[in-house]
């Protein structure tokens, strides 16, 4: 999927571990139950927040402790052992004991409770948090599920706190504990494991929005009159998105500076570098996206103008067309109605008219309607009403 992987194998063999640990592996066997997975399988809205602890020496797993309390005891009879607690939406007294045996800062503590923080690296003391967003492209929606995750990296210890369904980092405690080698190398390897998990993820969400752009493209050339909607919608979800990747490029930039400062190993070095391409390749994609959904809008408020000002001309132009034969009918019927009064008027009978009698007066009545009529026909014709 990345070009880390497409690389042929290296005679190094630390380096054929570190790839074996990043490169999704067969379907894997599930992890051996703990004593708190023996019991019947809760609702996942009831699931404990305490995912997993496990605890590691050498690389090797030595212990899964069912509590943080044993936990904590386990590790303090090993000296030379690693902890590595996930916790999903944990409670605030887990967090606050948590903070009380690893001496976590408060700050970083009440950012881990109230979640909804931006991306960012914090280093207090010898505890480094830093905080990631996730994502995952739903098929059936079409759209983008954002997660957070808060991790506390220590001396020796490691303390994941999910909020959402995104990464699985399952998967990626399963990829570690099959390459002990790499786990040898402490909390810093398995801060990077995450890294690479989270970035990875981006891959099926870029791959999934830009087909929701060519389709977007297709509807808008089409005059599906919901692609508006779909457009705004998806260019929320870029701004999410772009929030969640543009600043990882400063955070990894930043982890990488302190190499020679707190000794960071050379094949973690390499492995970092090789992240922080991806997720520059990723903002870059995701920037690219922004643009192209602004310029798709653009182009859909100009067709959507183009078709309502060719439904108004077709209006006007009906209405014109009405105009003109409103001006027919009335012009022929004020050129009837003129004999209809004349011959109205004579037609009364009254004994007293003064014409009634007169020789002339049949000649003049109809020289008179048509004097009127034709005097009408040339000034309607000539105002182009007939």
């Amino acid at each position: 999927m990345s070009e880390r992987r497409a690389r042929p194998a290296s005679k190094n063999p630390m380096k054929s571990v570190w790839r074996r640990a990043v490169t999704p592996p067969q379907p894997p066997e599930p992890d051996p139950p703990t004593p708190r997975s023996r019991s019947s399988a809760p609702d996942a809205s009831e699931v404990a927040s305490v995912v997993q602890a496990v605890l590691y020496r050498d690389g090797v797993r030595v212990s899964s402790p069912a509590t943080l309390a044993d936990t904590y005891r386990e590790l303090r009879d090993q000296p030379s052992g690693m902890a590595w607690i996930g916790l999903a939406r944990p409670t605030e007294a887990e967090l606050l004991s948590l903070a009380a045996e690893f001496d976590l800062h408060p700050l970083a503590v009440e950012d881990a409770m109230e979640a909804h923080q931006r991306p960012k690296l914090e280093r207090y003391g010898d505890t480094l948090f830093v905080v990631l967003r996730a994502a995952r492209y739903l098929d059936a929606p079409e759209e983008v599920d954002f997660g957070e995750l808060h991790v506390f990296v220590g001396p020796d210890f490691v303390i994941t706190v999910r909020h959402g369904a995104a990464p699985d980092l399952s998967a990626v405690r399963r990829r570690m504990e099959e390459t002990p080698e790499l786990l040898k190398l402490g909390p810093e390897a398995v801060l990077y494991a995450i890294l690479d998990a989270v970035v990875d993820g981006y891959e099926p969400v870029v791959a999934g929005v830009q087909n929701d752009i060519d389709e977007i493209e297709t509807e808008v050339f089409r005059g599906d009159p919901e692609v508006s909607r779909r457009i705004y919608e998806l260019s929320r979800e870029m701004v999410e998105f772009q929030r969640a990747t543009r600043p990882l490029v400063g955070m990894l930039h930043g982890l990488m500076a302190g190499f020679s400062k707190y000794g960071t190993d050379e094949e973690l070095q390499r492995y970092l570098r090789d992240v922080a391409d991806h997720v520059t390749h990723t903002s870059e994609r995701v920037d690219g996206f922004r643009q192209a959904l602004t310029e798709i809008l653009t182009v859909n408020a100009t067709l959507v103008t183009q078709q309502q000002n060719a439904e108004m001309r077709a209006l006007a132009e009906a209405g014109f067309e009405q105009n003109e034969e409103i001006k027919k009918i009335s012009s022929w019927a004020a050129i009837l109605f003129a004999p209809t009064l004349v011959g109205t008027i004579y037609g009364m009978n009254f004994q007293h008219m003064p014409e009634l009698h007169w020789v002339l007066g049949y000649p003049f009545a109809i020289a008179l309607m048509g004097l009127v009529c034709t005097s009408l026909y040339v000034i309607f014709k000539r105002r182009d009403w007939l």
